[in-house]
């Protein structure tokens, strides 16, 4: 009961971040910059191992972030920074009051875009997995950006138009890339497949500007919020046909974003709009996050009968380290609703969603990955 995971991201050591820089400007080789990411994927799970956590991940130190790393994986894809994408947007001055409210960094944040026929190039996590299984005994998740996601991302219409005329037709070569991904993964044994779906909070919780997204550059969303979910939720559906039941978990992690430490700039409000989609995805698990007041109340977990919660306990931003008895009790509230065979423990988000700008240290994140540990155990104790 109450296993002990990860959201996916680790903050980077400064000799991740060179080699990150120094391998896109051409001043070292991609097998020099693996060296150096070998090393620090090594790191990262010594200190989930040290922590006591049960499904570990490679903390991302291969990527520059959740999502714009894809652009070296696939065909017709290149980045191009939030600045870059102003060019693409009719309404300059609007898009860039969002991104100033919003605390983002215009020219240091990247996206991936589509100006051609997308295709796989190589694949997306696989071989980040296959080093970390050489590594550890232990069971591992790999976190992939969702289907949704990506189709937001890529799609820009000053730039994707001639390959694909509408987002909904780049959507169709975006669910097979990931089911060729999910394939690859499910024969390899991985224990759990996460996708990361943020934006679908912001469908919600923003009301101005609401086809457009801070998260990842994305100028393509409808304003009817109701018709973008309801597309996301059928994305992931075509991607999990036929997928489960073959011994790989798979989630949906959805969170308010993770690119501040300024809580008042992240979105807030209840999961409970969410839930009619999130409860008809095709998947075994929900990752949610509920480490702030910002979540709203646990009881709309109700909603997910018969699918499993990753509970977000403790909040990556912050320098506090939770109390031990704070999240036996956030767990134990959760399973008012919910049995304790249903309830993973995790952080809401990743320590270092974006590689220039990760959301704590790396011995703070280590500390708030040992608090769930402990609490896990009090909770088996508890529950047994």
């Amino acid at each position: 009961m109450f296993p002990t995971t990860v959201v996916g991201s680790w903050p980077r050591t400064r000799e991740v971040l060179l080699g990150l820089r120094d391998r896109r400007a051409d001043r070292i080789s991609d097998a020099d910059f693996q060296k150096i990411a070998d090393q620090a994927v090594l790191d990262c799970l010594q200190a989930q191992d040290e922590a006591g956590i049960d499904i570990v991940s490679d903390g991302e130190q291969r990527r520059d972030n959740f999502i714009s790393f894809v652009a070296d994986k696939l065909e017709n894809v290149k980045m191009l920074t939030v600045a870059e994408l102003l060019d693409y947007v009719e309404d300059k001055a609007s898009f860039e009051e969002i991104l100033g409210k919003l605390d983002v960094p215009a020219y240091s944040l990247s996206n991936p875009a589509a100006f051609g026929k997308i295709a796989r190039r190589k694949p997306i996590a696989l071989d980040e997995y296959q080093f970390l299984r050489r590594h550890t005994d232990r069971a591992i998740k790999v976190a992939l950006p969702g289907p949704y996601l990506l189709t937001r991302s890529m799609w820009v219409e000053g730039l994707s138009g001639a390959a694909y005329p509408t987002k909904e037709s780049l959507a169709e070569d975006v669910v097979r890339i990931l089911r060729e991904e999910l394939e690859d993964l499910i024969r390899e044994g991985v224990a759990f497949v996460q996708f990361d779906e943020p934006v679908l909070t912001e469908l919600v919780f923003t009301q101005k500007n609401a086809n457009r997204t801070f998260m990842c550059g994305a100028l393509t969303a409808k304003a009817d919020a109701e018709e973008e979910l309801q597309f996301a939720t059928g994305l992931m559906n075509q991607v999990m046909e036929d997928m489960r039941g073959r011994g790989t978990r798979t989630g949906v992690h959805i969170c308010r974003g993770n690119w501040s430490t300024q809580e008042d700039v992240l979105l807030k409000g209840p999961y409970s709009p969410l839930m009619p989609y999130l409860s008809q995805m095709n998947v075994d698990q929900l990752i949610l996050e509920y480490a702030t007041p910002r979540a709203g109340e646990l009881a709309a977990i109700q909603a997910l009968e018969g699918k499993e919660l990753g509970l977000g306990a403790v909040n990556p931003r912050t320098e506090d380290i939770e109390a031990v008895q704070d999240l036996v009790n956030k767990a134990m509230e959760a399973a008012k609703y919910l049995s304790p065979e249903q309830i993973f423990l995790n952080p809401d988000c990743g320590f270092g969603t974006f590689a220039q700008r990760p959301m704590n240290t790396i011995d703070r994140s280590k500390a708030k990955l040992g608090v769930l540990a402990q609490a896990a155990q009090l909770l088996r104790q508890h529950y047994s």
